[in-house]
């Protein structure tokens, strides 16, 4: 998985911003989104996202599932990220 060649990321305290170069249109990611992409751009999977979460969010455990596979979905439709 690789960030689209139109989207640049910067690191911020609290997470990231990502913006498409050619839309304009950018995210502002809290520390769970950026954990999230971070882990995916660094060739983890899924999978290996929500046991990162899970371990740090057990709380939140029973809807990581559904919210990250929303998001990860989101990026690739909005083409931030590509397989």
């Amino acid at each position: 998985m690789t960030i689209s060649p139109h989207v640049t990321l910067t690191e911020t305290e609290h997470g990231m911003v990502l913006l498409n170069e050619r839309s304009g249109r950018y995210w502002t990611l809290n520390v769970t989104g950026a954990t999230v992409v971070r882990l995916l751009l660094d060739g983890h999977t899924v999978d290996d996202a929500l046991t990162t979460l899970r371990g740090r969010h057990p709380d939140a455990a029973d809807r990581l599932e559904a919210d990250v596979d929303a998001f990860v979905k989101a990026l690739y439709e909005a083409e931030v990220l590509l397989p």
